[in-house]
């Protein structure tokens, strides 16, 4: 038995070396003095500046975010609408709908993005010459078309534990729809709904196949400028860069996780 967990503590720390070594790499060599990363040179903050500093990379990474908050909003409205539509009504072929809500997520990447290259440049052609933020529908759209599926998976699965009884019951003291909505149901999907959130935003802000398709010289986001950039050589404001995008990923997962938690006491304390 004290083997066993032995082997299992083990295997889980090479797990993790593997994992994220890498990461470490990374973050280390965004503080190299040297511009060559298998040398170590010294301590240095200049290439955080430089990134900083970088215009084009600044313009990148604000379309990025703007694309993905755009996405995440959609998809947490467009998700929440299906899961809910699944699991309050049941009509024939509602298991062939779950599985086209499954199918962006199965989809190979690649064939995502060369479908809506074709879709955006014949079917419904995106002005390229758009106004910022116009300009990223194209992307945004393409973004929302595999976020949402994500989103509509994870709330479908936490709808799945609520309690009907506590509805019915709502209903029996005198609550209207919208009350049951907002302080019973609302309450228990927080924490899908947080989840899902995450997991569209992540997705759409690291996103580079699907956004390699659709996106035009003018609309050049984090991804594609940071694959322009290594294709020559890795350097360390690259590193920087990725590194100050990490700390991002990050705090939104920490403030994520704080927010799981608050309402987990709060549906805990309505079901008491």
């Amino acid at each position: 038995m004290r083997a066993a967990r032995l082997v299992s503590a083990l295997w889980l720390v090479v797990v993790a070396v593997f994992l994220y070594a890498p990461l470490a790499v990374l973050v280390a060599f965004s503080f190299n003095d040297s511009r060559r990363d298998i040398v170590w040179r010294g301590f240095t903050l200049k290439y955080y500046a430089q990134a900083l500093g970088d215009a084009d990379l600044i313009a990148a990474f604000v379309n990025s975010l703007t694309i993905a908050l755009a996405s995440t909003l959609a998809s947490l409205i467009l998700g929440t609408l299906a899961a809910f539509w699944l699991w309050r009504f049941r009509f024939k072929g509602r298991a062939v709908a779950e599985a086209a809500l499954a199918l962006p997520i199965a989809a190979p990447e690649i064939c995502m993005g060369v479908a809506m290259m074709m879709f955006f440049g014949r079917v419904l052609p995106w002005p390229a010459e758009a106004p910022w933020p116009l300009n990223l529908g194209a992307i945004a759209l393409s973004h929302i078309t595999f976020a949402f599926s994500f989103v509509a998976v994870v709330v479908r699965a936490r709808l799945g534990s609520f309690d009907s009884d506590l509805e019915a019951v709502a209903r029996d003291l005198g609550a209207t729809t919208w009350r049951v909505f907002r302080e019973i149901l609302m309450p228990h999907l927080t924490p899908a709904l947080v989840a899902g959130g995450l997991l569209a935003f992540t997705l759409s802000l690291d996103d580079f196949v699907i956004t390699f398709f659709t996106s035009g010289p003018d609309t050049v986001t984090f991804p594609v400028k940071v694959y322009s950039m290594v294709r020559f050589a890795v350097s360390p404001e690259i590193n920087a860069a990725s590194t100050v995008l990490m700390a991002l990923t990050l705090l939104l997962t920490a403030l994520a996780l704080r927010v799981q938690g608050a309402s987990a006491r709060l549906v805990g304390a309505v079901g008491a």
